[in-house]
């Protein structure tokens, strides 16, 4: 009320999915959906209410962070599908899928709906990777084969996490993506050398057609060679994660 010092909320509890609670001026008061906090029918608004009335609507719009639309198109033209799971209604959920190119959208997801869809497209034999960073991403993350949580994000979302990022920007997924990948290449064209290498020198050393000085600097090659092409990773382009 205007004029009156600000009352402390006591007891502040957070009900996920649906919003927080709490007590103030002996009161109990909730801060969430409209069915949480006692404004009726869900509208995607955020109300103030003691769960039985509701005292105050607010309207909240997210904007689209400036890299969204260049990230996720680089992570589809990587071979991803890219899906929303929100826990925002539908009307807010709509319009960012209105200027994002993405494969699915679900609105009025809490933590257990998350997962439920994470363990669905795991049961079909997808490899999904969870990117959040609220506390309701928490279960989420932990279930996911594979799961960034934003360097902002809350830090129950970064323990939960596979990785952290270092930096806002979301230019950094399709970065890790890449990265990975081109790991993945080189550890097996490393297993490939030594076991092609062992296959040939092994039967040569045991027949003597190879003397023991020859066979140590052999040794020393290969493993210079295998040294050499991990190394390759270092040069990656810049310009990948330069922002």
């Amino acid at each position: 009320r205007h004029g009156n010092p600000a009352t402390q909320a006591t007891a502040v509890q957070a009900v996920p999915g649906r919003g927080v609670q709490g007590e103030g001026d002996g009161r109990q008061w909730r801060l969430g959906r409209a069915d949480f906090a006692g404004g009726g029918v869900d509208d995607g608004a955020l109300w103030l209410g003691d769960g039985t009335g509701a005292g105050a609507r607010f309207t909240l719009q997210e904007r689209v962070r400036p890299d969204a639309a260049e990230t996720l198109a680089a992570l589809r033209a990587q071979g991803l599908q890219v899906h929303l799971a929100s826990g925002d209604g539908q009307a807010a959920v709509d319009r960012m899928a209105a200027t994002l190119p993405l494969d699915g959208i679900h609105a009025r997801q809490s933590p257990e709906d998350k997962l439920e869809r994470v363990r669905a497209l795991q049961a079909q034999g997808r490899i999904v990777a969870m990117v959040g960073d609220g506390l309701n991403d928490a279960p989420v993350l932990a279930g996911a084969d594979v799961s960034i949580a934003m360097a902002g994000g809350a830090s129950l979302a970064h323990r939960a996490a596979d990785l952290v990022t270092t930096g806002g920007s979301l230019a950094r997924i399709p970065a890790a993506v890449a990265l990975a990948r081109r790991t993945h290449r080189v550890i097996r064209q490393n297993l490939a050398w030594a076991a092609a290498y062992n296959l040939l020198a092994l039967p040569l050393a045991a027949a003597g057609l190879v003397t023991p000085w020859l066979a140590a600097l052999g040794m020393a090659l290969s493993s210079l060679t295998v040294t050499l092409n991990a190394l390759r990773l270092a040069r990656a382009p810049r310009a990948e994660d330069a922002r």
